[in-house]
């Protein structure tokens, strides 16, 4: 396999990134570090403020840093940021003016009321309504999402002006076409990116300016339209087609894709709230305040928000609509330890996918060795599995 000359640029950009903020800060700028799934990020950058994701995972010395400030019947991932905060190493959370939150995750929601006592870090909540799907609830997001620019035009001292959304707008549309047209070179049988590659390019966008992260992303989609190794639609023998699914998987958590690409599984697809699914069903049809709420409301909902009809659930429907886009041979669930939103909604994903005849592993798993060997035990019999039901396949 041939390397792809603009991932080595977009890694480079990754690494220039945290000078590059520091420089601007020094120059005036502001950073709006920001947490996790509903935040419109286009008003952020539409302000003139420079917006970093924040939050990485996989460290346990952090998460027992974060323990000693929140509770630890928090998930891993919010220790570990409140961790990030105590500690104040990572760049993007030390060059981070203000923080802005949106409570689609309750637990993360902590981490703003942590930060906030502890740390004396400015904030910014964005309240996010549990009945997303009625009128009442798009009412809300919008009075919301009103209030929170508000906060924004005042922090930065700017009104958000017209054409300035417009343009933000426009470069976010086309981020997400451009991430979604990346899922489906990756997925190819002879693929010349793979998914942990898309996977790790899609974090890149958490830190890079959006112009240049807009740029970067167009040049690596026409390096791999003039590759070689286009698919023909068919399989590879023996090939263990997995796509991934449930909690957040963040930049520095690799535990779970460590074991299954060294079991022989191939990582094929995800539907990851840090991966593919922020890009999908965000239609802003009308380029204002109102429009992007709309937007955000209607994209694919988090586990977190709670929905009691399975047949018309929107994440189930994407998952598996996932599943057979990328011709995924079997899901692996990952829960991670006190996620809550994800683990009781495992068992209805689990109903769901083998109603439809699509294999189904869950995994329990937190930021630590301990369990790398019974998850590699697990992990290695359903890659075998689907490496057998490929065989069968083939004699049939």
């Amino acid at each position: 396999m041939m390397g792809l000359k603009t991932l080595e640029k977009i890694r480079k950009a990754v690494r220039d990134r945290p000078a590059q903020i520091a420089e601007a800060r020094k120059n005036g700028a502001k950073v709006v570090g920001w947490i996790n799934y509903n935040i419109p990020e286009e008003i952020i950058h539409a302000l003139g403020l420079i917006p970093v994701r924040l939050g990485t995972g996989g460290d346990e010395r952090l998460v027992e840093v974060g323990s000693r400030y929140i509770s630890t019947k928090n998930c891993v991932f919010v220790r570990e940021i409140v961790g990030l905060f105590a500690e104040k190493k990572d760049p993007y959370i030390q060059n981070s003016d203000l923080v802005a939150v949106d409570a689609t995750c309750l637990q993360v929601y902590r981490v703003a009321e942590s930060i906030k006592y502890y740390f004396k870090v400015k904030t910014v909540i964005l309240p996010v309504p549990r009945h997303f799907d009625k009128p009442e609830g798009r009412e809300y997001f919008r009075q919301e999402v009103e209030a929170f620019t508000k906060t924004l035009e005042e922090f930065s001292g700017k009104k958000l002006e017209q054409k300035k959304l417009e343009t933000s707008v426009r470069i976010y549309d086309e981020t997400r076409k451009a991430i979604k047209a990346l899922y489906k070179y990756q997925s190819a049988t002879n693929a010349l990116l793979t998914w942990r590659e898309t996977f790790e390019v899609v974090h890149a966008g958490y830190y890079l300016d959006r112009v240049e992260y807009l740029s970067l992303l167009n040049t690596l989609l026409k390096e791999l339209k003039d590759g070689k190794g286009k698919s023909d639609g068919s399989k590879s023998e023996g090939e263990a087609r997995v796509l991934l699914s449930g909690s957040i998987i963040t930049p520095g958590d690799t535990k779970l894709i460590d074991i299954i690409e060294r079991a022989g599984g191939r990582i094929v697809g995800d539907d990851l709230w840090s991966g593919l699914t922020p890009s999908l069903d965000v239609t802003v049809k009308e380029v204002s305040i109102k429009g992007l709420a709309d937007a955000y409301l209607r994209r694919v909902p988090h586990a977190a928000l709670p929905y009691l009809d399975l047949a018309t659930d929107r994440r189930l429907k994407n998952l598996k609509k996932q599943v057979k886009a990328n011709r995924a041979q079997g899901v692996i669930y990952h829960t991670l330890r006190y996620c809550d939103a994800f683990t009781f909604k495992a068992n209805e994903t689990k109903n769901i996918l083998q109603e439809a005849g699509i294999s189904f592993l869950e995994i329990h798993t937190e930021y630590a060795g301990s369990d790398v060997e019974p998850i590699r035990t697990r992990a290695e019999a359903f890659i075998e599995m689907i490496k057998s039901n490929n065989e069968l396949e083939a004699l049939s």
